[in-house]
């Protein structure tokens, strides 16, 4: 239970850990985290959806009701449909973000799979992805990188690499600007 509770921690990892146990137990893990993302992925496009989770000015019975309606409405059925009206019973709907992201880091812990996120200047060919992937999953001693690469054209070159709580930054901009520095202590 230590190195759960090293991944996920607090009322959301409980809830997430329970739900975690529940789905691998039942074979539906794959399942579970489709329909959980499907359900994030609604809460990040719909304003009326993100007031209905955060707010505790609805009652439990309006939650429940609207949420009901949008699980059958996006076809999330089964074990993620049950544990998220268990949630909103609970009143803890405001938590469910941290619960599916809790949920996610199990997951992705039980398939050996590590996250990272690269930022770049450009969009990358395959044959770059393939290679950072190749360079990271060394750094982490094997396993999966799973990449989530974002392109942003202020750094102006290079890459940032964020892997867990590492951080590289070898952007042209983040050099420039230190090079910078070191210029104006000199002169």
């Amino acid at each position: 239970m230590a190195a759960v509770e090293t991944i996920v921690s607090g009322m959301a990892g409980r809830y997430a850990v329970a739900l975690f146990d529940l789905a691998k137990g039942s074979n539906a893990v794959d399942q579970v985290s489709s329909d959980l993302d499907a359900f994030a992925a609604m809460i990040d496009d719909n304003a009326d959806l993100q007031r209905l989770v955060r707010s505790p000015v609805f009652s439990v019975d309006e939650q429940t009701r609207a949420l009901t309606g949008l699980l059958d409405r996006y076809g999330i059925h089964g074990i993620a449909a049950n544990f998220l009206k268990l949630v909103a019973s609970k009143r803890r709907l405001f938590a469910v973000r941290s619960m599916i992201d809790g949920f996610n880091a199990l997951r992705d812990r039980d398939n050996h799979v590590t996250r990272a996120q690269v930022t770049v200047a450009e969009p990358l060919s395959e044959r770059h992805v393939a290679a950072i992937q190749s360079a990271l999953k060394d750094v982490v001693g094997g396993g999966t990188v799973a990449l989530d690469v974002r392109v942003d054209p202020e750094i102006l070159g290079g890459l940032v690499v964020r892997l867990g709580s590492r951080m590289v930054d070898g952007s042209l901009r983040t050099k420039l600007n230190t090079l910078r520095t070191r210029m104006k202590e000199v002169g």
